[in-house]
C-alpha cells in the first residue's frame, strides 16, 4: 500500500534543506523565516571568524551585528553570482578591513585613561533620576496652568523649535502677538519654576 503522506512528505522540500542561495532569494522576495534559518546556519561561524581576528569578544559583537545589518540593508541588491557564504564572509572582510584602517588612524589612549574614566561622575544614578524626573512633572504642572495661547506658543517654539513667524503661520497671528504670548507665559513659567 502507497502512503501519499509521505510521499507529499518527502517531496517538499523544507527550509534546512534549501541551498544559502535559495533561501536568501526567498528572504529578498519577503520570506523573513529564510533570513532566520540563513542566520541560524551561519553566525556561529561568522562570530568565530571575527572573533578570531580580533580576540577582543565585544569588538567582534559590534562587527558580528554590523555584518548582520549589511546582510539586510542589501537583501535587494543580493544576487547569486558567488554562493551565499563567500557573498557574507566578503562583507565580514571588508567591515574587518574598515576596522583596522580606521584603527591606524585612531590616537592610542592616555597611560591614565582608567583614572580618567574613573574620576567622571556618574550622573546616571537614582538620585538624578528622580530629580529630573520631580523637574518635569513641576514643568508640565506649569505649563498645564498656562492659558491655552500661551502654552501652544511656547511649545511650538521650545519643543518644536519653530521660529515666531513660523509659530505665527501655524497659529494665525501676528509675530509681535506670538512674542508677547511667549514673553508672558515665559515669565509664568520662571515665576512658577523658581526655587
Amino acid at each position: 500500500m502507497l502512503n501519499l503522506r509521505a510521499v507529499s512528505d518527502a517531496s517538499a522540500p523544507t527550509a534546512d534543506e534549501d541551498s544559502d542561495e535559495t533561501l536568501m532569494q526567498a528572504y529578498a522576495g519577503g520570506r523573513v523565516s529564510a533570513f532566520e534559518t540563513l542566520y541560524a546556519r551561519h553566525r556561529q561561524r561568522l562570530y568565530r571568524f571575527l572573533l578570531r581576528q580580533l580576540r577582543d569578544p565585544a569588538l567582534a559583537d559590534e562587527l558580528y551585528q554590523d555584518v548582520w545589518q549589511r546582510v539586510i540593508a542589501a537583501r535587494a541588491e543580493w544576487r547569486p553570482d558567488a554562493g551565499f557564504a563567500a557573498w557574507l564572509y566578503r562583507i565580514a572582510r571588508n567591515r574587518l578591513a574598515d576596522h583596522w584602517r580606521a584603527a591606524r588612524h585612531r590616537p592610542p589612549p592616555p597611560q591614565d585613561a582608567e583614572l580618567r574614566l574613573a574620576r567622571v561622575p556618574d550622573d546616571d544614578t537614582p538620585e538624578t533620576t528622580l530629580s529630573e524626573l520631580e523637574r518635569r512633572t513641576r514643568l508640565q504642572a506649569a505649563l498645564d496652568e498656562l492659558p491655552e495661547e500661551q502654552r501652544e506658543v511656547v511649545l511650538l517654539r521650545l519643543e518644536q523649535e519653530l521660529t515666531l513667524e513660523e509659530i505665527g503661520a501655524v497659529t494665525g497671528v501676528g509675530r509681535e502677538t506670538v512674542k508677547s504670548r511667549l514673553r508672558y507665559a515665559m515669565d509664568k513659567l520662571r515665576g512658577r519654576l523658581a526655587p
